[in-house]
């Protein structure tokens, strides 16, 4: 996986754009992300310093990224776009590219070049996983475990999930079957490189709900990615899953006594997607913003702010301290060499291909 100044990027923009161009650019925008410690990174990292920029420019968010899909699919049908830019996950940009519904793009034509010259297409790279979907930052789900429930032999591996004599007590897992099938093919012996071929089967589906029966009984399952750190912090799960940065948070920021455990952590991309059908003045102002918020510099510093890695390669290096903590930030990200020694990248395609009928599957299993 490739995880390949800000002065020179306001001079450039600054002399780039005559008055007549600005002139053509609408004067507002509307942005939709997630809500929460993420939306606000974006607005400190990107729409704050943009709008210093442009300050008759108006940006109104709206938190309904979690209903995109839908939403943008009903705008497409009564032929009336009104959001400008979208924040989604990778497989909701695949699934809106191929309905038609995000809009195709060029990478070095869009998106800003690496401040060490790289073209965006290799500073972004393999990240680039759609046409549609603009690259922003790499999280991952991992798990975190309570430090004085563990006893003298803290988990290193994930499989301590499923060892329930070393680590008695509750477990929580995200009430669907992606990632924890995969974990539990894992931890019943499969090779990591072929998890996913195993799982394409009804035998090998079996056997991941096999595995995850054998702890069923001390699961509690959550929906909301803010249900695992409020567990851990109760003290009502010895250990569990959920999203970095919801952990980062819990650790860092809360001080519980609180510890990741980064082994088979699965990677999973968010970005922007541009909804098709915008005019052309929307377009317009859409686009300078995006070449803005995906600079070198820009994207690490939402690092500033939470614990995501940045999707370009060049930004890596800029990665520094959190705005508020003043703790060095990589040692929290997920692409820190130290924490993704062991890593699962999430198969779009596959889950594409098979998610329906193993969701099926793993709701009446977990009915049972």
């Amino acid at each position: 996986m490739k995880l390949k100044s800000l002065t020179a990027l306001v001079a450039s923009t600054a002399i780039a754009a005559p008055m007549a161009m600005a002139q053509d650019m609408a004067d507002s925008m509307t942005l939709v992300s997630w809500g929460g410690a993420y939306q606000e990174s974006q607005k400190l990292a990107y729409a704050d310093p943009y709008q210093e920029m442009h300050p008759d420019v108006e940006i109104t968010w709206d938190e309904s990224s979690a209903e995109a899909v839908a939403k943008l699919r009903a705008m497409n049908e009564a032929g009336n776009i009104t959001w400008d830019l979208v924040d989604v996950v990778a497989a909701d940009a695949i699934r809106l590219c191929d309905e038609g519904l995000a809009m195709e793009y060029d990478a070095d034509d869009l998106l800003a070049e690496g401040d060490d010259g790289t073209s965006a297409e290799d500073d972004f790279g393999d990240l680039i996983v759609s046409d549609c979907f603009i690259p922003q930052i790499v999280y991952s789900t991992t798990f975190g475990y309570r430090t004085d429930m563990v006893g003298d032999t803290p988990p290193t591996e994930v499989c301590a999930i499923f060892d329930m004599d070393t680590y008695p007590g509750k477990r929580a897992l995200e009430k669907r079957p992606i990632n924890n099938m995969e974990w539990a093919l894992y931890c019943d012996g499969v090779a990591k490189d072929e998890i996913y071929d195993v799982l394409a089967t009804p035998e090998g589906q079996q056997q991941a709900l096999d595995k995850l029966a054998t702890i069923k009984d001390d699961v509690v399952w959550w929906s909301a990615g803010a249900d695992t750190p409020q567990l851990l912090a109760d003290g009502e799960v010895v250990m569990g899953s959920t999203y970095n940065g919801r952990l980062f948070s819990v650790i860092e920021e809360q001080d519980q006594p609180v510890a990741m455990l980064w082994d088979m952590q699965v990677f999973d991309l968010d970005g922007w997607i541009i909804p098709e059908g915008l005019d052309d003045a929307a377009l317009a102002r859409v686009k300078d913003f995006v070449k803005f918020a995906t600079d070198t510099q820009r994207l690490a510093d939402q690092a500033k702010y939470i614990s995501y890695g940045p999707a370009r390669a060049s930004s890596a290096p800029l990665v520094g301290e959190h705005a508020e903590l003043g703790i060095a930030m990589a040692p929290h990200m997920p692409t820190d060499p130290e924490n993704s020694k062991n890593t699962l990248l999430y198969n779009y395609e596959f889950w594409a291909d098979y998610r329906d009928d193993i969701d099926a599957k793993f709701q009446a299993w977990l009915a049972q």
